[in-house]
């Protein structure tokens, strides 16, 4: 992983260097025309969880999961003849995990893919501005492939700013087309031993269509506020075919759910200025599905500037849910439910999530390297009702 860190630094100083160059060789006149380097950042992240109720072995056993993700993201923006802005964003992201819990597929064996795999994820956006009437649209592209699952997606935007700037509206159109190669826990392998639904090596669909609207005023200088609301829709394999559920007559199939999920999240972020050294943000956000589940997120961040160049960024987010209608216990489904559900993603609890960033963007660069503007690390500690806890410590840095 340090390898590949410090390649992906390489690159980004390569790219930053060759764009400086590009851009001192232009001539005034044509300078707007040209691709211009806005911004790129590099993230690296490091994820560690543990528990006991994992859902591939029915709602009990070993949790344990690491994650090492790291995401280039690079940003060149340049004015069209008619004096449009053309921004393109590309971000190239890979992770690599390691799950005991899905080591149980099949426990026989340690070292196949379902004990570690790698996802890479890349994606490409689009965006056109027309900064005089304070609108812009776009679209993007996205694609991710791991072991047993690959996924393509699209998305377009439209962005509209009030005459005074004060007023945003922003909608989003996504759309998600995935496919699976189901596998079932290794005993039920033989066909139709796993129960309804798709059986071992079958291709199986899932696809997720969402929209977004968010409306944001800034109400003084100090106080500003979004409200938006996100509608989804999926169709297709919902359940994990791979995780067990035990029944009260001692059998046990692979999970089963519905083939469609209807969801309403509705949230808004307030944030206020408390001077030039305190920013107060918070986020609330409220969300319902026709699985019977229901959610509240109530979440505080405060960014104390230490001085101009320096802060830090205390956080804490509460969370708590209902559980779905097709949910219960290890051995307690059933064995005439229709549908059925261990994992505990799906059950009763409530969770805390707290930690601190730190930022840190001297005017002459970090460390004195000039095209590094900031380097950001960030840690939280994940802890939920039900015994799952879990640690995650990420670093960006941003060249310019």
């Amino acid at each position: 992983m340090k390898y590949i860190s410090l390649t992906i630094v390489a690159l980004y100083l390569g790219i930053a260097a060759s764009f400086a160059q590009a851009i001192k060789k232009d001539t005034v006149s044509y300078e707007k025309r040209k691709l211009k380097f806005e911004q790129a950042d590099l993230v690296n992240s490091y994820y560690h969880q543990d528990g006991n109720n994992s859902a591939v072995t029915g709602g009990i056993g070993t949790e344990k999961l690491t994650d090492f993700s790291n995401t280039f993201d690079l940003q060149l923006s340049r004015y069209g003849k008619t004096g449009l802005k053309h921004t393109y964003n590309f971000e190239l992201g890979f992770d690599t995990y390691s799950s005991a819990s899905s080591d149980n597929i099949d426990p026989s064996t340690h070292t196949g893919p379902s004990y570690s795999d790698v996802r890479i994820y890349p994606s490409l956006s689009w965006d056109i501005a027309n900064e005089k009437k304070g609108h812009s649209f776009g679209f993007d592209v996205s694609t991710s492939n791991e072991f047993d699952y690959t996924s393509f997606g699209t998305g377009l935007h439209y962005a509209k700013s009030s005459k005074d700037k004060n007023t945003d509206v922003e909608i989003k159109l996504k759309a998600f087309f995935d496919t699976w190669k189901v596998i079932l826990p290794y005993e039920l392998r033989p066909d139709d031993n796993g129960g309804p639904g798709y059986q071992q090596n079958d291709r199986a669909p899932r696809n997720s269509f969402s929209g977004a609207i968010s409306l944001s005023h800034v109400f003084t200088k100090n106080f500003q506020a979004l409200l938006m609301v996100e509608p989804a829709y999926q169709k297709g394999l919902l359940a994990t075919r791979y995780q067990r559920v035990y029944f009260t007559n001692f059998s046990h199939l692979a999970e089963f759910l519905p083939n469609n999920r209807l969801k309403l999240p509705i949230g808004a972020r307030l944030n206020y200025f408390l001077g030039d050294n305190l920013v107060l943000r918070s986020f609330l956000r409220y969300y319902t599905d026709d699985w019977g589940l229901s959610s509240e997120t109530a979440e505080l961040e405060t960014s104390i500037k230490i001085n101009p160049f320096f802060s830090i960024s205390p956080f804490y987010r509460y969370y708590q849910q209902t559980a779905v209608r097709y949910f219960a216990g290890y051995g307690e489904h059933d064995a005439n439910d229709e549908f059925y559900t261990s994992d505990n993603d799906l059950s009763k609890f409530h969770s805390d999530y707290y930690g601190a960033g730190i930022r840190f963007a001297p005017p002459t660069g970090v460390f004195g390297v000039n095209r590094l503007s900031m380097i950001e690390l960030r840690y939280g500690h994940y802890n939920r009702s039900n015994g799952l806890n879990s640690n995650i410590v990420s670093m960006n840095l941003r060249f310019k």
